[in-house]
Order: structure tokens, then C-alpha cells, then sequence
């Protein structure tokens, strides 16, 4: 495995934090992809992408260029499904697995997949009785299918992809498929973990059918049988289990060695006698390797996790987005960059008018005070109430506001996507902004005599809206405009292409990306029709200006390019913006990394991967129906 490029789905669940440090042991490089924050205690040289991998790119994919793939995520019930596991199943399992070998299959270098299937698939007559058995059965890899639930349906659809893309794709990769038993292990929702937990807490276990057998295979036996399973050029199916089934009476009597008082109830159930057991000769034909560790000395390894988990765990948290008006792409946006990280998370609007389109856009919309209004102690109960994590301050006018609060609420736990006061002053500030150093921005004053140019902008020093702007006017015009502002300010009119820059500034001050876009058709200061441009050089200048700025999460820069191609940085406004949108769809992940950076997560193993091909926004009304 040494050196061994590898990709890991499912990467933080029971199996996956098992083979993860088995495969970083024996020297591979490895991405792991999970919908949870990085387990504790992970090794530190791993890439980890948190995130539902139905939305892994092929470019991140790509860029990691691995070699072996193993499939562990999926989504699980083992025995009476509820109704809401229908919908679940299909997205977490069926689409999960289609969508991420759709992927793989095109990824150069790849090599191996080594597919996290089940017995489950088995069918269910040939192990269920009515009566308990003296013996387990044992099932063989040519056994009678007939999955005994949707979990199993879904992991024999997988098999059969695998098989459909071995045919066609044996020259470039090949796959195999364990069926692995009944799994159990630290971070599990399996019977034996789920009573651990109760009798932690003092609480009574119910056992039925302690007669029944089952092939208990703890999870780090399982990760080193798929590790061993990786490094063959075997295909097709292959059964992982003991090949030794234990009563779940046994299971009963190790925990009562640890816990001697525990409480126990034995209850009857209409539930078949389950007595399986896997047939391992194939799986130690193939790899001259079968499990080797019993209940008796993996419970108690269970049992110390479960009782550091206790008092560790952390609670995915929700956003509130502010002053959201008709601000739907925005919602929107910020809807799509969280639900990578879970569908669980809820987005909030605030608004001052009861009114206003976004509230049918959002989970939950509160009516928000006016700012001056609304204290520091009324929001943060708001925010505490509905277990809000994250806030997305959206207008100019609350910049500050906002800012002089990040301290006070990072310290209960709430994170702001918002700069310092000092650089955001800097922004809302065109006079100050105008003569910052080491911007390239147009010089400015409030006194058109130090404007040296025949013709003029004039403007308002702390913005009014477009509308407010006189462009190219000569020095009488702009006298006469400047009447009707309340604090004018004058700059030389630049010619030339005008441009917008879009670009995320991590909490490590780092510049994870920038999108240069083309201002094509814009109306009331709003760009209607914005086209991306790629250009190196130019993008090389634009970081130097960003980091002399000292700014926080997506900012947007406005500048002019000359006929000389000289750069004429107009103003910076330190949030997201109307147009932003266009930077997402172009690889600027913004609401997907402000979301990781409030649950504490350093954005250094989640790459900035940029489109490489132009694209153009054309913004438009849309009609909704609800």
C-alpha cells in the first residue's frame, strides 16, 4: 500500500476509521469522504472531505487522482424499515453508489474498487426459521438472492453495476464485492453498541432471541479483509465474515462480565430466529487471511469508545441569513453550499418586512427588529433557540453591526461571515477606500479641484446605490450632480472593460480563490449578464490587493481595465453579491466553506478547483408555485 493513491467513502463510519488508519499505517495517501466533522484522533496527513458525496465533483476527484476506491458509505436499517428509509435508501445508497462510480470510472488512474456489500442480499428463507437452531447455516457466494430489505436491494444493485462496468471497463479497473456480516464496532448503531450505551447510562437492555446465531465481525477485522481484498486481481463477489457465529446469548454474557449489575430483559418477539454464518473458504483461498478477534476481547474495546463518545459529540447547527428581501439565488446558493455537508441543516431568513419574497424560500423566516432595535442579547437568544451556528450578514448598511458583534458570539459558539470593523469601514468608506495603499484604486476627493482629469465619476462617500452615480460628466455637470448628493465625492473617469471579482479569504487569512468575471449588461449598478475570464497575470495582482485588505468570506471587488490593460480598482464590498452566484457554478465554494469554518474545520484539505472553461450568468425573474 505504500504510496498508494486512495479514495475512502464512508471514511469516518465503523469500518472507515478502521481501514483509514490501516491503510495510513502502511504508507498510502488518502482522501476520506463523510458526511461527519474528521473523527478525533484521525492521522493528521489525510485529505478529508466533509460533505455529502452526492455532490463530489469529477474535478476534485480528478485532482486527487486515486488509484483504489473503497466503497463504504451508505445508509442503513437492518431489520423493520420505516417508512422515511424508502426515500433515504434511494438517495444515500442507490443514487450514492451510481453517482460516485460514474465518477471513478473516468478518474486516469484508477485502478481497483473494492465495494462494502452485504450478506443481507442472501435470501432470507435460507437463514430465518420459525424454531431456533442447534447450529448456524452457512452461506456460500453461490447461495440463492432474494434481499431481505431495501438496504439489501440496494447493496445487489450496486453488485450488478460493478458487474455491468467490469464488462465493459476490465482492461482499465477491475472490482470485488464483499458481503460482509454482521458488523459491529466502535462508532456502530449495531445492537451490541446500542446496549453498551444503555447500560452506560443505567439504563435496562431488552435481548430477544438470545438463541439466535449471527456472524459477528468487528469493524477493524472487516477493514483489514478489504485492505487484503484491494491487493488481488480477483472479480466478482466474495463473502467476509468469522466463519465462527456466536449466540446472542454469548454477546449477553461478555457485557455482564463488565457491567455485573446490569439490567436485563429477555422479551418474546414474532421476529424469526435468525442462525447464519458466512462460508469463508473462498475469501481464504483468496487472500490466505480469515478474522481473528473474538467478542471477548473487542467489547471492551467498544465499551471504552463509547464512553469517551458520550462526552464528545457535536450538534450540526443551523443557518440565519439576514436581510434576505428577494435575495432567492442568495438563499438559494447558500442552501446548496450547506446541504453538502448534511440536508439535516436548516436555513433561517430574517427580514424587517413581513412581506418579502425570501420568507418562502427558507426553512423558517423570523420578522427581525430594525438594527437598532434589535439588541445583542435578543439575538443571541434567537440564535440559541433555534440552534443557529452560522450568520450570513447580506446588506451594506448592517456590515458594522454585525462586525462589532463576531467576538461576543464566536464565544457561544456562533460564527459570522463578516471581516474585522476596521477592514469593513475601510470598504463602506469610498474616500478612505480610494486612498488605501497597494490597491491600484482610482484617487478620490471631495474636492473636484485635486481631480486633475477633464472628465469625472461623482458619488456618495458611503454609497447611496447606482442610481446615486454620475459618470463621465465634466467638471460643471459634476458641480451641478454633486448638489444633490449628501457627501460627494469625485474621481477621474476611467475608459475601458469593467469587471467584478469574486473571492473567499479563509479564517487563516488565505486567499482560497478568486473569480474574475466580465460586467456584459448592467442595470441600476446590478450585473444583468456577467461572463467569467481566466487570466493568469491579472488574477496574480487582484491577490496581492484582496490580502493588503484584510478581509473575511466572499468579498466582491469592482475594478476597470484600461486600453494599456492597467488595473483601476473602483470600490470592495466585503459580503456576497447579487451576481456572486456565477463564482459558485465556477468552483468558488463559498457557503460550503463558511459553513466548515464555523463548525472549526480548516480549509487547508478542501481544494479551490476552479472551472476551467468561461462561463456566462444571465439573471432573470423566475415564477414559483407553492
Amino acid at each position: 500500500m505504500k504510496n498508494k493513491r486512495i479514495f475512502v467513502s464512508g471514511g469516518a463510519g465503523v469500518i472507515g476509521r478502521e481501514i483509514v488508519n490501516k491503510l495510513v499505517n502502511r504508507g498510502a495517501v488518502v482522501m476520506v469522504g463523510d458526511l461527519v466533522e474528521i473523527p478525533d484522533g484521525f492521522p493528521k496527513n489525510i485529505i478529508y472531505r466533509r460533505g455529502d458525496l452526492n455532490y463530489i465533483t469529477q474535478q476534485e476527484l480528478d485532482s486527487f487522482n486515486p488509484e483504489i476506491f473503497f466503497h463504504l458509505a451508505a445508509t442503513f436499517e437492518r431489520s423493520d424499515e420505516t417508512y422515511e428509509h424508502w426515500e433515504e435508501n434511494f438517495l444515500h445508497n442507490i443514487k450514492l453508489s451510481n453517482h460516485l462510480m460514474t465518477l471513478m470510472r473516468n478518474v486516469p488512474s484508477f485502478k481497483r474498487v473494492v465495494y462494502a456489500s452485504s450478506y443481507l442480499i442472501y435470501d432470507k428463507e435460507l437463514y430465518n426459521f420459525n424454531e431456533p437452531k442447534e447450529k448456524p447455516v452457512k452461506l456460500k457466494e453461490t447461495d440463492h438472492i432474494n434481499p431481505r430489505n431495501l438496504t439489501g436491494l440496494s447493496k445487489l444493485a450496486h453488485e450488478m453495476e460493478l458487474e455491468f462496468l467490469s464488462h465493459f471497463k476490465s482492461d482499465k479497473f477491475t472490482s470485488i464485492c464483499a458481503r460482509i456480516y454482521r458488523g459491529y464496532g466502535k462508532n456502530s448503531r449495531d445492537v451490541i453498541s446500542r446496549w453498551i450505551r444503555d447500560l452506560l447510562a443505567n439504563k435496562k437492555i431488552s435481548v430477544y432471541s438470545p438463541e439466535g446465531w449471527f456472524d459477528y465481525m468487528y469493524a477493524g477485522d472487516s477493514a483489514e479483509g478489504l485492505i487484503q481484498l484491494s491487493d488481488i486481481k480477483e472479480t466478482g463477489i466474495v463473502n467476509l465474515g468469522t466463519g465462527r457465529s456466536r449466540k446472542v446469548g454469548d454477546v449477553v454474557k461478555v457485557l455482564q462480565k463488565h457491567f455485573p449489575d446490569m439490567q436485563l430483559e429477555y422479551v418474546n418477539s414474532d421476529i424469526k430466529f435468525e442462525s447464519s454464518e458466512a462460508d469463508v473458504s473462498k475469501l481464504q483461498s483468496l487472500v490466505n487471511w480469515l478474522p481473528e478477534r473474538y467478542l471477548e476481547d473487542t467489547i471492551p474495546e467498544i465499551i471504552e469508545f463509547e464512553k469517551y463518545r458520550e462526552n464528545n459529540e457535536s450538534i450540526l447547527k443551523n443557518v440565519l441569513i439576514t436581510s434576505i428581501s428577494k435575495k432567492i439565488p442568495l438563499i438559494k446558493a447558500v442552501e446548496s453550499g450547506v446541504k453538502k455537508i448534511s440536508t439535516s441543516i436548516k436555513i433561517h431568513g430574517g427580514d424587517v418586512d413581513e412581506n418579502c419574497l425570501g420568507k418562502y424560500f427558507v426553512d423558517s423566516f423570523w420578522k427581525m427588529p430594525k438594527l437598532n432595535i434589535l439588541t445583542p442579547d435578543d439575538l443571541l437568544k434567537y440564535c440559541k433557540e433555534n440552534n443557529i451556528g452560522l450568520i450570513i450578514p447580506t446588506r451594506d448598511g448592517e456590515l458594522e453591526y454585525f462586525s462589532s458583534l463576531k467576538k461576543k458570539f464566536k464565544d457561544s459558539g456562533i460564527h459570522l461571515m463578516i471581516s474585522e470593523i476596521d477592514s469593513i469601514v475601510n470598504c463602506i468608506d469610498k474616500l478612505k477606500f480610494a486612498n488605501l495603499e497597494n490597491i491600484k484604486a482610482i484617487p478620490a476627493s471631495n474636492n473636484i479641484g485635486n481631480i486633475l482629469s477633464e472628465r469625472l465619476v461623482i458619488k456618495e462617500q458611503f454609497g447611496a446605490g447606482a442610481k446615486s452615480i454620475g459618470v463621465n460628466l465634466n467638471k460643471v455637470e459634476a458641480l451641478r450632480h454633486a448638489t444633490k448628493l449628501k457627501n460627494p465625492i469625485f474621481q477621474e473617469f476611467i475608459e475601458g472593460d469593467e469587471i467584478s471579482v469574486d473571492a473567499y479569504v479563509t479564517s487563516e487569512n488565505e486567499i482560497k480563490g478568486i473569480i474574475m468575471r466580465k460586467r456584459v449588461l448592467v442595470v441600476d449598478g446590478e450585473s444583468q449578464i456577467t461572463s467569467t475570464f481566466l487570466n493568469q497575470n491579472l488574477e496574480n495582482v487582484l491577490k496581492n490587493i484582496i490580502a493588503s485588505l484584510n478581509l473575511y468570506g466572499h468579498i466582491i471587488l469592482q475594478a476597470f481595465i484600461d486600453k494599456n490593460k492597467d488595473i483601476h480598482v473602483i470600490e470592495c464590498n466585503a459580503r456576497f453579491g447579487g451576481a456572486s452566484t456565477i463564482s459558485l457554478q465556477a468552483g468558488l465554494d463559498s457557503f460550503y466553506w463558511i459553513y466548515l469554518e464555523s463548525q472549526g474545520v480548516s480549509l487547508k484539505d478542501y481544494p479551490f478547483i476552479q472551472l476551467k472553461s468561461e462561463i456566462t450568468q444571465i439573471r432573470h425573474s423566475k415564477d414559483f408555485y407553492i
